[in-house]
């Protein structure tokens, strides 16, 4: 039983020193291909640095807003692919513009129509995309347009606030200075041949200036919001707080490119109490998700594919998958955002984390180039293995026609010739090489004992018989 164990291990033994030695050999033939493929890729990798960073920092707005709403969930939707998402609070739309200007922030959320835009294409800011309409609210107490009835003010009627003319020496609030409202305003109040001194501005925040609508401190509040604004949400559901209908948004539409005539249907806010009332029209600007040209591409990419999921249902003045769009984009859309709105994203992002994903799409030209490269290359690998295999067994062949050579030398001392070949033959047979190459083996001990018959087949010469231990030699052997 031990006799069966000692030859189960030995060949056991036998076999794992076999695959070492095959392994080794495959990874020396095909080591320096290997090494030029990894020297090849870790340039690639460091040039085209696949890889974004693990932070970014996005502008959204007041607190309270519905910019600051918007901006958690785009950290939410971001977390989930291990990206941190500082946000930064702002007055509005157009210090994020700013910010986006200075290199305070990565992405952020501007309204169409904030500022003048035109040089900003140039200087490296992109668009991922329109997101959602930000309608202009005009929320008004009634009371302040009581008109008298045959002149006694007792018996006076409501009129509704349904033209901008109508704010003349009011009191206004046109929200604060970076939000791009009062920028807004004041481009519409020229269109109707006003100025903001033709009314008493204030520039107070948005729930500062809903608590003094409510207590009669203000006659009218603007707002460029999205519905989803608390504000908003709130006005709209006060009693003795009434919305403007402007019937001119189309011209108003017509002259400012940026904007878009929007409907708020009937009974939108509350289907049980009506609220609405009737349709009402409003003008409406478009916010678009604006990046810089230096922003990693994968984190636009990333910002893309959350705007598709955050704003692609339907809501109060859109339908479902309207936004995000590239129709009503006023700077070019960068290619992440264009893929991710109007393309079709490659199959491996269902499949693969969100690392792995952006590895691949970044590199694939890279590896596809290796592998045209490596694939000639590749074909010295088994001619290496092959020689690697056979070295092994040739490198032998050098002693044995050094002892060859010293047959035929006259002083040659035959016993240390057989002791030689018996070495040799010795070190043959603990060689250890694959079966495909087996023969060449078997080939040079063969020839060593070949060699070692003629050795012992010469006539001794005279001077192998001077003593009785040199005459015993051959014999012995």
């Amino acid at each position: 039983m031990s006799d069966t164990h000692t030859s189960v291990a030995r060949q056991v033994k036998q076999t794992l020193h076999l695959w070492v030695l095959s392994v080794r050999d495959m990874l020396a033939s095909a080591g320096p291909v290997l090494l030029l493929a990894l020297g090849l890729l870790g340039a690639a990798y460091w040039w085209l640095d696949p890889q974004p960073p693990r932070t970014v920092t996005l502008a959204t707005g007041p607190a309270g807003s519905a910019y600051a709403d918007f901006g958690q969930r785009y950290a939410q939707a971001l977390a989930r692919d291990g990206i941190r998402v500082q946000l930064l609070a702002t007055d509005g739309p157009l210090a994020n513009l700013q910010a986006l200007r200075e290199g305070r922030a990565d992405v952020a959320f501007v309204r169409g129509g904030s500022d003048d835009m035109s040089r900003d294409a140039s200087a490296g800011i992109m668009s991922l995309g329109a997101l959602f309409y930000e309608p202009l609210w005009l929320f008004y107490r009634p009371q302040v347009f009581q008109v008298p009835v045959n002149g006694a003010t007792s018996e006076a009627r409501l009129t509704p606030l349904t033209s901008l003319t109508q704010l003349r020496g009011l009191r206004v609030n046109v929200d604060k200075a970076g939000s791009g409202g009062p920028v807004l305003l004041q481009r519409l109040l020229e269109a109707n041949d006003l100025t903001l001194d033709d009314i008493t501005a204030s520039h107070l925040p948005p729930p500062d200036a809903a608590h003094a609508l409510l207590t009669s401190q203000l006659d009218v509040i603007v707002l460029v919001t999205a519905p989803e604004s608390p504000v908003v949400q709130g006005l709209l559901q006060q009693p003795g707080i009434a919305l403007a209908d402007l019937p001119q948004a189309d011209a108003l539409a017509r002259r400012f490119p940026f904007l878009q005539t929007v409907s708020l249907p009937r009974g939108m806010v509350d289907l049980a109490r009506d609220l609405p009332p009737d349709d009402i029209g409003l003008l409406a600007a478009t916010t678009a998700l604006l990046t810089r040209e230096d922003t990693h591409p994968a984190l636009r990419q990333l910002f893309a594919q959350a705007a598709q999921q955050i704003h692609g249902g339907s809501g109060w003045f859109n339908g479902a998958r309207d936004f995000p769009n590239t129709r009503t984009s006023e700077l070019p859309v960068s290619p992440e955002g264009d893929r991710a709105i109007n393309g079709t994203p490659p199959f491996w992002q269902r499949y693969l984390p969100f690392w792995a994903s952006n590895l691949l799409e970044r590199m694939w030209l890279v590896i596809g180039g290796l592998i045209v490269l490596l694939l000639p290359l590749s074909r010295v690998v088994p001619p290496l293995y092959t020689y690697r295999v056979r070295q092994r067994v040739f490198r032998w062949y050098a002693r044995l026609q050094a002892v060859e050579a010293r047959m035929n030398e006259d002083d040659a001392e035959p016993s240390e010739l057989l002791n030689e070949l018996d070495e040799l033959d010795r070190v043959a047979s603990q060689i250890t090489v694959p079966l495909a190459h087996a023969d060449e083996l078997y080939a040079l001990r063969s020839n060593i004992e070949k060699t070692r018959r003629r050795l012992l087949g010469r006539k001794p010469p005279p001077q192998w018989t001077h003593s009785d231990d040199e005459q015993q030699a051959p014999d012995k052997t």
